[in-house]
C-alpha cells in the first residue's frame, strides 16, 4: 500500500514539474501571432527586473515569472539603454536578444521631395526638417572638391556639372520622392541617398538611355523642361501628325524639343527664362528677363540649343519622354492656363489660332 501511494506521490510531483515546466516555456512565447511592432524604451541605469515589468506592461512578453527565470537562467543577460522597435510576434529569446545587441531604434525624419522642384527648393525643405541652413545645403553641392569625389562615385555623373555658367551643379539629379533620414544625418548622407535612388532610376531605364544620341546630363535637361511644361494629360495634337488619344502631353512637348534642336530653332520654352532670371514660375516674366543673356534663357531667339543643364529634377515620367518622344510633328504648343492643357500646331500660324482661342 505504501508503495503505490508513494508511487502516487511521484506522479503527482511529477505532473506538478511537468505543469510548472509547461508554464514557464508557455510564459516565453510571443504575445502575439501577427507582427505587432512597438516602440520601447530602456533608460540608463534602468534595472532588468522593472525592464521586465515594463516589457509585461507593453504587453511585449507573456509572462514577468517566466522572464524572470530566464535572464537568471542566462546569467543576468546584460542588456543595453535605447530605444527599440520591437514585435509582438517573438518569442522572449528573441526579445532579449535585440536587447543585449544595443541593436536599437534610431529616429527618423520622413521627407517627400516632390518632382519638378528645384535644388533651392529641397535646400529650403532640407533646412526646415534638419538643423543645417539653407546656405549650409547649397555651399555642400556646390563645392567643386566634393563634386569631384561624386563624379567618381556616380557613373551617370560627369565633367558637364562642374561647368562654370551652372547655378546649382546637381540640379536634376537629386531624384524626387519620399525618404527616410537619420536625425543626425549629414547633408552628404542626405545628397548620396537621392543620388543613389537617381542611380536605380536610370540603372532601369538601361539600353533605352544608351540608345539615345545625348548624354545624360543632356536627357535631365530635357527632362527637367518637360516636367516644367507638361501637366501629364492627353495633348492636343488635332494640327499635328497622329490620332490626338495616343499621345500625352509630356512626350508631345519632348517631340517639340528635338523638332527644335534638329531644325536649330530657339526652343522658346519659358521655364528656362525663369529659371535663368532665378524667378518662381509664379512670378511674371519681364522683357528684360526675355531678352537677358545667360546660359538658361531659350526665349532669346539667338539661343538656339539646350541650356546649359536641368531646370529642375525631373521624374522618372518626365525622363521615360526624354527617351521616347512621339512621333507627331508638332513645333509649338500653347497653355491653357485654366483648364491646365497644352495645345500643340505644326505652323506658326496654327499656333496663333490656338493662342488666340485659348487666350
Amino acid at each position: 500500500m505504501k508503495k503505490k501511494q508513494i508511487i502516487i506521490v511521484i506522479i503527482c510531483i511529477l505532473v506538478v514539474v511537468l505543469f510548472i515546466v509547461g508554464l514557464y516555456f508557455y510564459g516565453l512565447t510571443a504575445v502575439s501571432r501577427k507582427s505587432d511592432k512597438v516602440t520601447f524604451t530602456i533608460n540608463s541605469g534602468t534595472s532588468t527586473k522593472s525592464v521586465i515589468n515594463d516589457l509585461y506592461e507593453a504587453k511585449i512578453i507573456k509572462s514577468k515569472i517566466s522572464t524572470l527565470i530566464y535572464v537568471k537562467l542566462n546569467h543576468n543577460i546584460m542588456i543595453q539603454a535605447g530605444t527599440y522597435e520591437l514585435d509582438r510576434n517573438k518569442n522572449t529569446k528573441e526579445i532579449f536578444d535585440m536587447l543585449k545587441s544595443g541593436k536599437v531604434k534610431r529616429d527618423t525624419i520622413t521627407i517627400t521631395f516632390i518632382e519638378g522642384k528645384r535644388v533651392v527648393d529641397y535646400a529650403k525643405l532640407i533646412s526646415e526638417k534638419f538643423g543645417y541652413t539653407e546656405n549650409d545645403v547649397i555651399e555642400v553641392i556646390s563645392d567643386t572638391e566634393y563634386l569631384q569625389e561624386l563624379i567618381k562615385k556616380y557613373d551617370f555623373l560627369d565633367n558637364s556639372i562642374l561647368n562654370s555658367d551652372i547655378y546649382y551643379p546637381l540640379e536634376g539629379y537629386l531624384f524626387p520622392a519620399t525618404y527616410e533620414f537619420y536625425k543626425n544625418a549629414s547633408i552628404k548622407d542626405i545628397i548620396e541617398k537621392m543620388l543613389d535612388k537617381t542611380r536605380n532610376i536610370l540603372d532601369n531605364i538601361g539600353i533605352a538611355l544608351q540608345e539615345t544620341d545625348y548624354s545624360v546630363h543632356e536627357i535631365l535637361t530635357i527632362a527637367s523642361i518637360i516636367e516644367n511644361e507638361s501637366v501629364g494629360k492627353k495633348a492636343d495634337v488635332k494640327y499635328c501628325s497622329g490620332s490626338e488619344s495616343e499621345y500625352i502631353d509630356r512626350f508631345v512637348v519632348s517631340q517639340v524639343i528635338y523638332t527644335r534642336l534638329k531644325d536649330n530653332i530657339s526652343l522658346g520654352m519659358d521655364v528656362t527664362t525663369y529659371y535663368g532670371a532665378r524667378k518662381a514660375l509664379t512670378e511674371d516674366l519681364y522683357k528684360s528677363d526675355i531678352n537677358a543673356k545667360n546660359a538658361y534663357n531659350t526665349r532669346r531667339i539667338d539661343f538656339i540649343g539646350l541650356p546649359v543643364g536641368p531646370i529642375s529634377n525631373p521624374s522618372k515620367a518626365s525622363i521615360d519622354a526624354a527617351i521616347n518622344p512621339s512621333d507627331t510633328d508638332c513645333v509649338f504648343f500653347f497653355a491653357d492656363v485654366n483648364k491646365m492643357e497644352l495645345h500643340f500646331a505644326k505652323t506658326g500660324e496654327q499656333f496663333e489660332s490656338i493662342k488666340n482661342l485659348y487666350s
